[in-house]
């Protein structure tokens, strides 16, 4: 039998201690308020690091932060007017944490206005229902990666909002919540993928904020699909029910790829043939491949899954350094991106595993979603 992979090559951050957990609710406004007085370092620490990656990688991008802002609040407008109350979230957030709201909106809308020149191309995710695990459970898997200087800033929100279901959910710094699952029995995993028809519109960040609020698959496939976006993800949505969607997205196309066999796997890439065709640069996108069909074979040769296989795919390092657990070897400003957190969801018990930075040598935490 082919053996994961887990030893690496570089010795990763360790954390001795949990991800802290942030417990909100009321309003939108109120909620934001409450999530930036208790992170008020990691929002600022985040904005530093945006900042300072611009100015790194101003040769490639040729952006300022001044430039910056004035495009993001070409985008803001769109999310204002379907999506107001996210809008007020990161109100809330930037009078909590002490900063500007249009430095914070830059941030929320960072892929957009760079036009994913930053093309960070490393997050995994997986699912299995309840036909392929022991004990009948939903499960999902996610590693996060991004650049390593915001893997200090992670932290869970437990939320129970005035008007939508509580959920449970990871963010870092002063990003809107979306990766999670809510008391509807919705769960959602995002991986950033590149179209070519990206335009000005409603930012990805705030679509999946609003996949939380779904108490339906149709109804969170409805606000991935949002009119006027600016661009998607693939979004792996999972029902409680065991009902399992990869949402390819892009500016004005998607595609609905279905699990017909009770398992999902996705990357960086398209699947579906017809958004195949809108793929940016799909030659540079060698490593999300291999990964993918990493993770798809580590998959389909366990009969029946447990939180613990799971976490044990998302340890895997073949290919090192671009593996399922990814390490940040290389010095160059955009491409730089390392695993800074790994994801389990146990969408049937409402438990979420977390490990805080790479999951090779990081233990898993457990968190509830009380509702």
């Amino acid at each position: 039998m082919d053996k994961v992979i887990d030893t690496p090559v570089s010795t990763p951050e360790l954390y001795s201690t949990p991800p802290p957990l942030i417990r909100i609710s009321g309003s939108h406004r109120e909620m934001g308020r409450q999530i930036g007085e208790a992170t008020a370092n990691r929002v600022q620490h985040s904005l530093e690091n945006a900042r300072s990656l611009l100015e790194t990688a101003y040769d490639q991008l040729q952006l300022t932060w001044e430039g910056a802002i004035i495009q993001s609040k070409k985008y803001i407008p769109f999310a204002q007017e379907r999506y107001p109350q996210y809008v007020e979230e990161l109100l809330g957030i930037a009078e909590g944490a002490g900063v500007s709201f249009d430095d914070l909106a830059f941030l929320n809308a960072m892929e957009a206005v760079t036009m994913d020149a930053l093309h960070l191309t490393k997050c995994t995710s997986i699912a299995v229902n309840e036909e392929r695990t022991a004990d009948g459970h939903v499960l999902l898997g996610h590693n996060e990666d991004w650049v390593p200087e915001d893997e200090a800033d992670i932290f869970v929100i437990h939320a129970t909002p005035d008007d939508e279901p509580p959920f449970l959910a990871m963010t870092y710094g002063g990003l809107l919540p979306n990766i999670g699952f809510n008391a509807a029995g919705i769960a959602q995993c995002c991986d950033s993928v590149y179209p070519t028809d990206s335009r000005i519109g409603i930012p990805r960040v705030v679509l999946s904020r609003a996949v939380l609020s779904a108490r339906t698959p149709a109804e969170a496939i409805r606000h991935m699909l949002a009119p006027l976006r600016a661009a998607g993800y693939n979004h792996l949505l999972a029902h409680e029910s065991g009902e399992l969607y990869n949402v390819e997205v892009s500016a004005r196309q998607f595609a609905l790829l279905y699990a017909n066999e009770g398992y999902l796997a996705h990357t960086n890439h398209y699947l579906d043939h017809d958004m195949q065709a809108v793929e940016d640069e799909p030659d540079e996108l060698v490593a999300t491949r291999v990964r993918y069909l990493r993770a798809l074979r580590l998959l389909k040769r366990v009969q029946k899954h447990t939180p613990k296989t799971l976490q044990t795919i998302l340890r895997d390092h073949v290919n090192y350094p671009d593996s399922v657990c990814n390490h940040a070897t290389d010095d160059t400003p955009l491409d730089r991106e390392k695993t800074i957190t790994s994801l389990v969801m146990d969408l049937t018990s409402r438990q979420l595993y977390i490990a805080w930075g790479n999951p090779c040598k990081n233990q898993y935490h457990t968190y509830q979603l009380d509702a």
